[in-house]
């Protein structure tokens, strides 16, 4: 089984020992991507809105770079550091994945890396080309 790291200098560079997604067997997994910039390095300012638009666009580079895109998404997991912030979240990842519809988990954490407020991570089919 081959695995095909997936890097894009569009999205945050790992900060840690770990890839922005892996490729292998037809699908890509990707990381959990929070709210960095990925030209500062540093977390969006603002709120629970800006993050959000931050990671959905972060993921999106991710999957673009893994040859996807948000319709060949079949899972997603969202980590929110407070589940108050599930509709202002919900609508914004709405937007962003079109009429796809992957399945998807929330949940609620303690404390996710930098102090982010939300962080989503996919797996996705790569189609065939």
């Amino acid at each position: 089984m081959a695995l095909k790291q997936i890097s894009t200098d569009k999205a945050p560079s790992a900060i840690g020992p770990y890839s922005q997604g892996i490729v292998t067997n037809g699908f890509l997994f990707t990381a959990g991507q929070i709210a960095l910039d990925p030209v500062a390095g540093q977390i969006v300012e603002g709120g629970i809105v800006e993050q959000t638009e931050r990671v959905m666009q972060n993921l999106q580079e991710v999957l673009k770079a893994g040859g996807a895109s948000w319709g060949d998404v079949v899972k997603t997991t969202v980590y929110l550091h407070d589940l108050a912030h599930f509709p202002t979240v919900n609508e914004i990842y709405g937007k962003w994945l079109g009429k796809a519809r992957p399945a998807r988990s929330t949940v609620q954490v303690p404390g996710l890396p930098r102090g982010a407020l939300v962080e989503i991570d996919a797996i996705a089919v790569v189609p065939s080309k």
